[in-house]
């Protein structure tokens, strides 16, 4: 699975801070069977998500985990400009996320998160925290070669179930 992890924070973007969960993803996202080639951090600037989504679509990256920018601040926009580029919503990732965060703490239903499908990749918004990153991969983690599998196979290649 050739995956990307993108960062998306101002301040670590400009090094006032230290990115603690576009690793810690990337560890567990290797952990479950993915590539991780490309990791990258940037600001939360709708057109620049918007972009590095595209960009990393464009380039047949099979899942793109994204980390940040999720909750209710005013510059908190990486699920509108993962909305820009889906293709297809796949809510269900982002629904069983969002329950497994509230076991841990009612502000989980705040997540605006999202996951979909753009071309052939799969995009997952995760929260910044290094401990919710923690808490939520394992609840994604059991369907994501099986995920990629089915959207990588071409029409006509067998049941998509």
């Amino acid at each position: 699975m050739r995956t990307c992890v993108l960062t998306v924070s101002t301040s670590v973007s400009r090094r006032l801070s230290e990115d603690e969960s576009g690793p810690l993803l990337a560890h567990l996202a290797e952990e479950a069977g993915a590539d991780v080639e490309a990791m990258e951090v940037v600001p939360d600037d709708y057109g620049l998500v918007e972009d590095r989504l595209h960009h990393y679509v464009d380039d047949d990256f099979a899942l793109i985990l994204t980390t940040g920018g999720t909750g209710f601040t005013p510059d908190d926009i990486t699920p509108e400009a993962t909305r820009a580029v889906v293709e297809r919503d796949a809510p269900g990732i982002a629904e069983a996320m969002r329950a497994e965060s509230l076991k841990h703490t009612p502000h989980g239903m705040l997540s605006r998160a999202v996951s979909g499908i753009a071309h052939r990749t799969i995009i997952i918004n995760f929260p910044g925290s290094p401990k919710a990153v923690a808490q939520l991969f394992p609840v994604v983690a059991p369907v994501l070669a099986h995920a990629v599998r089915t959207l990588q196979r071409q029409q006509g290649d067998g049941p998509s179930h």
